[in-house]
């Protein structure tokens, strides 16, 4: 993103970074009537209780109990949690756990419990500060023809999470979640902070930006397998915003919250591979970040209007409408495979 003079060089917090940027923004615009029309469907969601905090524990692969060996899990897992895209769409990067494959995220948990299964504390901040590139690459292998992008830079994104934990934090991420005392702002920032791998920054416009997927997604996960409790419990936890990654844009153009200048619609039907930190990439994930502040008010309007949602409001926020959208790709899939998601090889999402 091209520097421009500014009077500010006050790093902004993903929330305030999606404002400025949407106000910016030229090759995407946000539609305000379609967050209204979306916002129903969300609202509809919530109401029939397919969202609730208690989903995360109930995934396959995730941890049933929460306990600080669930934390472990969770850290390690977002350490690793980003570019999962491939170059040839038609292939995927797969693992194969317990006779089923996984792409994607979940091809992430599925390597790292097979490791497990085989032995590898995986989980330990002990292993993961030394474990070396040919062990790693083991633990990551894949059982489809597409291997698993970055491996040098996933390596020494976990080399480095466990050498952190094991000089600041007595190799556990939950006293880095204690030192932060309930504020879940302050985690993340903690994260971006002593993990250099979580640092998502950029410049816009001149203007320092934060979008902090993957340091918002791990305490959103430890919030999630906690139900808001114990080492879960987070005073602030509605500050955190969407997860700016690469999937929820594609559902948020689904459903025409977010529409493209003809110049970038060409680029992402071409599959043009776009330049981590550029103008474009940041617009991308900045006016997702805005788009679904406006869709959580307008879905928590809806719930708050009707008395017999009340309480389902409570639980709305940005984690929880980042999910549902997550959630709406995954379960239409087919549906939206004519819209081409933006590619950026990078270690942030």
């Amino acid at each position: 993103m091209t520097p421009r003079p500014t009077d500010s060089n006050v790093l902004l917090w993903p929330a305030d970074a999606g404002k400025y940027i949407a106000d910016r923004s030229t090759n995407v615009f946000i539609n305000d009537q379609a967050i209204v029309k979306a916002a129903g469907d969300a609202a509809r969601a919530f109401k029939d209780g397919q969202h609730s905090l208690n989903n995360f524990k109930a995934l396959p692969l995730h941890p049933d109990v929460a306990n600080e060996t669930a934390i472990d899990f969770i850290f390690a897992v977002d350490t690793l949690n980003f570019s999962f895209w491939s170059d040839n769409p038609e292939e995927k990067y797969k693992v194969k756990y317990k006779g089923q494959f996984y792409s994607g995220y979940w091809s992430i948990v599925a390597a790292l419990k097979r490791a497990e299964d085989e032995g590898r504390p995986v989980f330990s901040a002990k292993y993961m500060s030394s474990v070396e590139k040919d062990e790693f690459a083991h633990i990551l292998r894949s059982d489809s023809s597409v291997q698993i992008s970055l491996l040098e830079e996933r390596l020494q994104a976990f080399n480095e999470a466990g050498q952190v934990l094991l000089q600041k934090y007595d190799g556990s991420f939950s006293n880095c979640i204690r030192s932060c005392d309930k504020d879940a702002v302050q985690l993340v920032k903690r994260i971006a902070t002593d993990f250099g791998s979580f640092r998502d920054e950029a410049v816009f416009d001149g203007q320092p930006v934060a979008f902090y997927k993957r340091a918002q997604i791990a305490v959103a996960d430890i919030w999630l397998c906690f139900e808001g409790q114990g080492l879960g419990e987070f005073r602030n936890i509605d500050q955190l915003t969407m997860f700016a990654d690469y999937r929820v844009p594609q559902t948020l153009e689904f459903f025409g919250i977010l529409q493209y200048s003809k110049e970038l619609k060409q680029k992402l039907d071409g599959r043009e591979v776009l330049v981590p930190g550029s103008r474009i990439e940041g617009e991308i994930r900045g006016c997702s970040i805005e788009a679904v502040e406006r869709l959580k008010s307008e879905t928590r309007k809806l719930l708050l209007s009707d008395k017999s949602t009340t309480d389902v409001a409570r639980i709305v926020n940005s984690i929880t409408i980042d999910n549902y959208l997550w959630d709406y790709a995954a379960a239409h899939r087919a549906e939206m495979a004519h819209l081409m998601f933006h590619r950026v090889r990078t270690i942030f999402y």
